[in-house]
C-alpha cells in the first residue's frame, strides 16, 4: 500500500469520538486491528465541528484510492440545523444529497462511485452528542445510580456548575463514570 493510501477514513469532531468508535466496533464482534495499518477504517479527529467543511470533504473525496468517507457529528441542541450545515457543507461535492437525512443516517454512493455516510449523534432523530449515544447503554443494573447521577448533574447546575446547558449529557455520564469501580474511567 502506499503512503498515504487510505481506502476508508472517518471524519469526527474530536479525541473522545477517535477513541470510542473503535471500542464500540470491537463491542460489536468485529475486529479493529492492533495498529493503524490493520484498522478497518481509518479514522480522523477533525478538532471541532466548525472544520468539517465544505473545502475538507472535497479534499478528501478525491483522495487517491478512497473507497468510503463517513462522517460522525452531533447534534448538540439543534439537529436540523446541524443537518443543514453539513448538507450545505457536502453540496458541492455531492450536488445530489438529499434535503433530509433519514433516522438510519445518511448511506450516499457518488457520482465517483465513493460510499459516503453521515450519522449524526445520537440516533439521527434528536438533539444530543455521543454521550447521550453513550448513556443508551448503561446496563440495567446501573439504573439506579444511572438516575442519580442525572439528579445530581441537574442539582449542582441548578446551583451554579458553570458546564453550558448543551453540556448536561456530558455532565450526567461523567459523574455515573466517577462512581464505576475504578472512579474516573474515559468514556472509551
Amino acid at each position: 500500500m502506499a503512503k498515504g493510501y487510505v481506502a476508508k477514513k472517518l471524519l469526527v469532531e474530536g479525541p473522545e469520538d477517535l477513541r470510542v468508535i473503535p471500542e464500540l466496533i470491537e463491542k460489536n464482534g468485529i475486529r479493529w486491528g492492533d495498529n493503524k495499518k490493520e484498522a478497518i477504517v481509518l479514522i480522523e479527529d477533525c478538532g471541532g465541528y466548525k472544520n468539517i467543511d465544505a473545502n475538507l470533504i472535497s479534499t478528501e473525496l478525491k483522495a487517491s484510492g478512497l473507497t468510503h468517507l463517513g462522517i460522525i457529528i452531533d447534534a448538540d441542541e439543534d439537529l436540523p440545523t446541524r443537518w443543514i450545515s453539513i448538507r450545505n457543507a457536502c453540496l458541492p461535492s455531492i450536488p445530489e444529497i438529499p434535503e433530509e437525512i433519514s433516522e438510519t443516517g445518511l448511506i450516499h454512493i457518488t457520482k465517483n462511485g465513493i460510499k459516503f455516510g453521515i450519522w449524526i449523534m445520537p440516533d439521527n432523530q434528536m438533539r444530543g452528542m455521543l454521550e447521550t449515544f453513550l448513556a443508551y447503554m448503561i446496563r440495567d443494573e446501573g439504573e439506579t445510580i444511572w438516575q442519580y447521577a442525572q439528579e445530581i448533574a441537574k442539582k449542582a447546575k441548578s446551583k451554579g456548575a458553570s458546564f453550558k446547558d448543551s453540556y448536561l449529557d456530558k455532565a450526567k455520564i461523567y459523574i455515573w463514570l466517577a462512581w464505576q469501580e475504578e472512579p474516573g474511567r474515559q468514556l472509551h
